[in-house]
């Protein structure tokens, strides 16, 4: 019996073509149709997918365009722009080999321990690693390689590169999977790639966040074969993830949360029973990411108690798009919101329905979310730039007109140029205390033991001074030094200080000592509660004061000899 499919197709004097079981479509031949007729089913009709016998409201459908005609660049091209678009965008981290990130120089002390500590008798003598099933350990994984044929500020320098590279072409790659096209329009992206969020250096969460973007582009290219292809393929990211980051991991889950609700509510139609268990099946492969989180020992990982806080969720929307002056954050807004209302305005600008579900899904989650959890800050600020690129790739838009082409490449130069000047100036600013902790460290003798300690901050709350937080960790790198605030939480870090030496490093993942504190402690300590810095002239040979102002005084002249000062700090040699 002829289905109503059928019928339409022989209206339109054209033969339904079966894809695969169940799923046919409408191929259009470009011989009997005019060009202008063809044209415009080219850009807008969709391509209808139907179970056999079905009516035509059960109908769904994905638009898909011809690639390399007249919807969009030719994917060559595409992938000459993205290259030259990425080199441009990495020129930052290329020409700085210490990016000023908040984390990033204790991450990258550690992957140098990795790599040298069979080596180096001092760095033997304070640390050692023990490997475990634990997140949080790309860069640990990838840096420590690279390390081996160059120094570890190049092999971070790489990593960083690689990491933008995966987020941008996951961005195509989603926005291709779910329009059956590439696509110039998610290179838009690239200048989100310098956000709040990275400025904090949270390394391995925003790799995560690249292969998190490739996971959803596999899942939905492979959402209509054969199950087990899909289950396996998804159970090696969900695992991958894992030991890119907890959260990271999260994200995929999030995104599939929303392309599964999406199809949910298209498929409305059939029967609900096989539709729920389809739904609830996606999830199977966070089993064995369940069961490692469960029996490993980041479960029960010492750090920030969780909490929740509605103040500072502007702020978290904020880090998407702004970096170090709001002024260029809210021109690059401008910029597309005004070419986006042209382009809607005209016809040409779509989106796709699964990204109301990621907006929908991101909503609810950011705001549910946590400021701390699993013992790691910034917990839900970190949501909403993965969100940005997923909803991104959601996005498609006709070029078929010449000017739309150019327009489109003038648009991205101009809002990455725009980001890369920004970001480059102010890193060329902040080379100079860079260079000027460089130059301390050389004064520490090598396999001292160095306490890092907070001055008064207030004056330096500004992202802008994030390079100075960890900035002691290059002891560790260039005098194989201990290091008072060097990632060892266990749980968290596969690096840990021995036992001799572990009651003179944070383990908790807290804040520095203050000056006030750190000075009344000198030779007593306090009766009510112990920290690891307590009668600190006994067991270290260097002590950095961060934070400070030009010429601060010494604070404790018994104690203290001042070795080095810095424009926001002071390196002393502890007298004994």
């Amino acid at each position: 019996m002829p289905t109503q499919f059928d019928k339409l197709a022989g209206e339109l004097a054209i033969e339904p073509v079966r894809e695969h079981e169940g799923v046919y479509s409408l191929q259009l031949p470009i011989a009997q149709l005019a060009l202008r007729e063809y044209l415009v089913l080219l850009a807008s009709a969709p391509i209808f997918c139907a179970q056999p016998g079905h009516r035509m409201q059960g109908l769904q459908f994905r638009h898909r365009l011809v690639p390399g005609r007249a919807g969009d660049f030719r994917p060559l091209t595409i992938a000459v722009l993205f290259v030259a678009l990425m080199a441009a965008a990495s020129i930052p981290i290329a020409t700085h080999p210490l990016p000023p990130f908040e984390d990033y120089v204790n991450h990258l002390a550690r992957t140098h321990v990795i790599n040298a500590i069979g080596s180096d008798p001092n760095l033997a003598r304070f640390y050692t690693i023990e490997w475990q099933v634990i997140p949080n350990l790309m860069i640990d994984l990838v840096v420590p390689i690279l390390h081996r044929f160059m120094d570890v500020y190049l092999a971070g320098q790489i990593f960083t590169i690689l990491t933008f590279v995966l987020i941008g072409s996951g961005t195509l790659a989603f926005n291709r999977a779910l329009f059956g096209r590439w696509s110039a329009l998610p290179l838009i992206a690239l200048p989100l790639l310098y956000n709040g969020v990275l400025l904090i250096g949270v390394m391995n969460y925003v790799f995560g966040i690249g292969l998190t973007l490739w996971g959803l582009a596999a899942w939905v290219a492979l959402r209509d074969r054969h199950w087990p292809w899909r289950f396996a393929v998804s159970t090696l990211f969900a695992l991958a993830l894992f030991f890119c980051h907890l959260f990271a991991a999260g994200l995929y889950g999030l995104g599939l949360l929303a392309i599964e609700l999406n199809r949910l509510w298209s498929r409305r139609a059939e029967p609900l029973p096989p539709l729920l268990a389809d739904f609830f099946a996606t999830g199977l492969p966070f089993i064995p990411f369940i069961v490692l989180l469960i029996a490993g020992p980041t479960w029960d990982a010492p750090g920030a108690p969780v909490f929740w806080e509605i103040r500072g969720k502007i702020d978290g929307l904020m880090e998407v798009i702004n970096v170090y002056y709001p002024t260029v954050a809210y021109g690059l807004i401008a910029v597309v919101a005004v070419a986006a209302a042209y382009a809607g305005r005209r016809g040409a600008l779509s989106f796709h329905p699964v990204g109301w579900a990621i907006l929908g899904v991101g909503t609810v989650v950011y705001l549910a979310m946590p400021r701390a959890l699993f013992g790691a800050h910034h917990a839900d600020q970190r949501l909403p730039i993965a969100v940005a690129f997923m909803v991104i790739a959601c996005f498609d838009i006709d070029l078929r007109h010449r000017v739309a082409r150019r327009g489109l490449v003038a648009l991205l130069a101009l809002l990455l140029a725009a980001r890369i000047v920004e970001v480059q100036l102010v890193w060329n600013h902040l080379d100079r205390g860079t260079k000027e902790f460089f130059q301390s460290v050389k004064s520490i003798t090598s396999g001292a033991r160095v306490l890092v300690v907070f001055d008064d901050r207030s004056p330096y709350k500004s992202i802008s001074h994030f390079n100075l937080v960890h900035a002691a960790s290059l002891a560790t790198i260039e005098r194989s030094a201990l290091v008072s605030t060097a990632f060892t939480v266990r749980g968290k870090h596969i690096l840990h200080a021995r036992k001799e030496f572990i009651k003179f490093v944070d383990t908790e993942n807290r804040w520095p000592p203050s000056l006030s504190y750190f000075v009344q402690v000198a030779d007593r300590a306090n009766a009510d509660v112990s920290y690891f810095w307590d009668l600190w002239p006994r067991h270290y040979d260097y002590v950095y004061i961060v934070f400070t102002t030009p010429n601060s005084p010494n604070p404790d002249k018994k104690h203290l000899d001042l070795v080095f000062g810095g424009d926001a700090f002071q390196l002393y040699r502890v007298l004994r």
